[in-house]
């Protein structure tokens, strides 16, 4: 079966969206049963004290809608960090990682609706002969949306925009003071 134009110009236009350099992006197999098209990408970051973002951004497209998206494009995003054990006791983290998503898709000017999803915190302790550091702490944001058009470019560079502000890269063009 052929993929709906309509698709692959959205596709197109995810993959046109430019990058941070510090952003690596790999095309993945996507979620196969969620809807009848998908496309999928993972993305990790390592910001400026060595933390590490991932993520992965899934384009799911119906061409007949679904009424719980509003639409026919959803996107899904998963983003975890690390964090570092001061900004992991914040009490207000996990609105902080929400306005992230938010402020990014404003900014783009993504046009979207239906935008929900979840902000966890994780700390986890290690004992015995396990290896890795005796605590970590960890941010995981879900989020879904649906897209108001076949444009995704703005989308795209939200979900990057997300990835850089969840490891505390400053602002393309702006420089950090060591």
């Amino acid at each position: 079966m052929t993929e709906p134009e309509l698709f692959q110009r959205a596709v197109a236009t995810l993959r046109s969206v430019r990058t941070r350099p510090e952003l690596e992006l790999t095309e993945v197999r996507p979620p196969q049963r969620l809807a009848p098209w998908s496309f999928a990408l993972t993305a990790e970051v390592t910001g400026p004290a060595d933390e590490l973002s991932t993520g992965r951004l899934v384009l799911l497209h119906d061409p007949d809608g679904v009424e719980a998206w509003s639409g026919v494009f959803r996107l899904v995003a998963y983003v975890r960090v690390e964090l570092d054990a001061e900004l992991a006791a914040d009490p207000l983290l996990p609105e902080v990682g929400w306005s992230w998503l938010v402020e990014a898709l404003e900014e783009s000017g993504a046009a979207f609706v239906a935008l929900g999803g979840t902000v966890t915190q994780t700390s986890s302790a290690r004992f015995g002969d396990i290896a890795g550091p005796a605590r970590t702490d960890d941010l995981e944001l879900r989020a879904s949306w649906t897209a108001r058009t076949a444009d995704l470019a703005a989308h795209g560079a939200a979900f990057y925009d997300l990835m850089a502000t969840a490891v505390g890269l400053p602002p393309v063009g702006v420089s950090t003071l060591r």
